[in-house]
């Protein structure tokens, strides 16, 4: 869809409403540049656009594709193609959104094409067209403003970011455990977010030496302004990305000593399950060997002294047997464990 259309001269815009694609490219050939705004084109906008700037098929095709990184490429003498990823946060869904934005851009045209909704450029048009002294040095001032629009734009996804990096930190290192899955999900944004920002500067860079001429003089100090800009975010992506790691690795110790705890506590109930059936199962033997209806029994268990030495006395002395033999056990000490015969050989 274009977004709109229009011929600028001597710092001007020289019509009020959106023009044509044939026309502005016709009244571009008179002096002067044409910005053109595409929105997700289809592919009859494209091939009118195509034809009417003779556009290289290959540029195309790179504006058509939806998986590139940031770059820059001369096709032919003038028509250079540069690709932005562009980053809106979600405050809601706390992720990042992207988009793409390709320029073309010849000293008499500059076409915009946006995909994703995190590519809005009304902005940046408005801004530029309020400076008719930058607007002068052509179709370079209007790279420069898209290029100033998307940097900025990063500076809300850092901080957005970082407000779930601090929430995290302050989870894992407090003790507790936080969920393995935000954080994965919070380093594959920051990754992707890296993967947008950090080619930039490379391609900002060729960007300023391709406009180091005496013409572009005036608009140096803004490349090197947006120059610097993209630099600060690059470091805080980075920063947050081996944050986040360090984050992982704490949060994964952090379950561990969980874990560990968990595993005392069941080790601990299963020693006193053991020490309680340990104590049972000789009682058990006593008193149903007692309850057998033998002759011997029946005919010599008949008096209460009788009961309480045969049958107490059935239970006491088990249990006597089996209190010493614990006490034994436990007053015997633990061996050490046997050296590794490395340790030894390397001893002798």
């Amino acid at each position: 869809m274009i977004i709109d259309c229009a011929h600028y001269q001597d710092g001007l815009r020289q019509e009020e409403g959106p023009a044509s694609v044939q026309d502005a490219a016709a009244r571009s050939r008179e002096g002067g540049f044409v910005w053109l705004g595409l929105f997700e084109p289809d592919a009859k906008e494209f091939d009118e656009v195509q034809a009417a700037f003779g556009l290289h098929e290959l540029a195309v095709e790179d504006a058509q594709s939806e998986h590139l990184r940031p770059k820059t490429e001369l096709y032919g003498e003038d028509v250079r193609l540069v690709v932005l990823i562009t980053a809106r946060y979600d405050d809601q869904a706390e992720e990042v959104d992207f988009g793409k934005i390709s320029i073309f851009l010849a000293p008499t045209f500059v076409i915009a094409v946006r995909q994703g909704v995190a590519s809005e450029l009304r902005g940046a048009r408005q801004r530029l067209e309020q400076r008719p002294d930058l607007l002068k040095m052509g179709s370079a001032a209007v790279l420069w403003a898209i290029l100033d629009q998307v940097v900025d734009a990063y500076t809300p996804v850092v901080a957005g970011l970082d407000t779930d990096v601090d929430q995290i930190e302050a989870t894992v290192f407090s003790g507790t455990v936080a969920s393995t899955q935000r954080i994965y999900k919070l380093r594959r944004e920051a990754t992707d977010f890296y993967r947008a920002v950090h080619p930039l500067l490379g391609v900002v860079t060729t960007i300023q030496r391709v406009t180091a001429g005496k013409e572009f003089k005036e608009l140096r100090p803004y490349l090197r302004d947006v120059h610097d800009n993209l630099l600060l975010v690059d470091e805080e992506v980075a920063a947050q990305r081996d944050l986040l790691r360090t984050v992982l690795e704490a949060n994964m110790a952090v379950m561990s000593t969980e874990q560990t705890r968990v595993s005392i506590q069941q080790n601990a109930t299963i020693e006193q399950l053991t020490i309680l059936a340990t104590v049972f199962l000789p009682l058990t033997f006593v008193t149903g060997f007692f309850g057998q209806n033998f002759r011997w029994l029946v005919a010599d268990i008949s008096t209460p002294l009788a009961f309480v030495v045969y049958g107490i006395g059935g239970l006491v002395v088990p249990l006597g047997l089996l209190w010493l033999w614990l006490r034994r056990r436990r007053a015997r000490p633990i061996p050490p464990p046997a050296a590794p015969a490395a340790a030894l050989d390397a001893d002798t």
